[in-house]
């Protein structure tokens, strides 16, 4: 490592030949979120409902967890999102518009024992999805 007092420009050339290990740096100089990730860079997308399915949890959970197929509306790609809460499954329908959010995973990866899940919905035809269960709102007609 250079010391002394005219090393600045060897400092700033090794940092500068370091900088592609660190990862996240690599993501937002290459604009990786923006060309892989479905969602784009932003927080939230809306989705048209193609279909319902379940999934069985990971090791060592069992259960069977609820999940609806999506397409994203701005460009088309299909993605799966997870349905959280008790019954809440039941007032989705197909071709219901859904908003859906990442789930926080590792690296916008899949959480805990749901697997190759991404994404979960939070709204279902502009109407908060845990409002509905609960009862306090009513599941807007399309």
């Amino acid at each position: 490592m250079p010391k002394g007092e005219f090393s600045a420009r060897e400092l700033i050339k090794k940092r500068k030949k370091h900088r592609m290990l660190n990862k996240w740096w690599k993501r937002k100089y290459f604009k990786l979120k923006k060309k892989y990730d479905p969602v784009g860079t932003v927080p939230m997308a809306k989705a048209l409902v193609l279909q319902k399915f379940v999934l069985q949890q990971k090791q060592p959970h069992s259960g069977l967890t609820k999940c609806v197929r999506v397409q994203i509306v701005k460009n088309g790609k299909t993605v799966g999102a997870y349905v959280p809460y008790d019954g809440s499954i039941n007032f989705i329908e197909e071709h219901d518009e859904v908003t859906i959010q990442g789930m926080g995973g590792s690296q916008r990866g899949a959480m805990g024992s749901i697997p190759g899940l991404r994404y979960r919905v939070i709204a279902v035809n502009g109407a908060d999805i845990f409002e509905v269960v609960k009862g306090r709102k009513e599941k807007p007609k399309r």
